[in-house]
């Protein structure tokens, strides 16, 4: 609909890596989510960089991890200095950044027409 999730990254190594994306909106449309992330855990790739952008909604939350969650493992999130967070956006932060990444979740505020 009037919503948008986009991923672009620069890797370097892994084979054959499946990767999965999803995109929700809630049922009241307050509220638009916007997942990528390797469902085998630990991703094998080098990232260079990468950055998510949601169109029609505001980032309310997001986290990135340098682990997925596979069996009893849980998620391993980055270090909040390794990415940058704005409105729109979350990408990887230059010279901070650890290379790793395996997942990335966001949640966005959709704008409201007020009575």
């Amino acid at each position: 609909g009037d919503y948008g999730c986009t991923f672009t990254y620069s890797a370097q190594g892994g084979t054959n890596e499946q990767w999965q994306m999803n995109v929700a909106v809630s049922e009241d449309n307050g509220l638009f989510s916007c997942s990528v992330w390797r469902p085998q855990g630990k991703s094998y790739l080098f990232f260079t960089q990468f950055k998510a952008e949601v169109k029609g909604a505001k980032i309310e939350y997001a986290m990135a991890y340098s682990q997925a969650a596979v069996g009893a493992q849980s998620d391993i999130p980055l270090k909040q200095e390794e990415f940058e967070i704005t409105e729109t956006t979350v990408s990887h932060r230059e010279g901070k950044f650890r290379f790793e990444l395996s997942k990335l979740t966001i949640v966005a505020k959709t704008p409201r027409d007020e009575l």
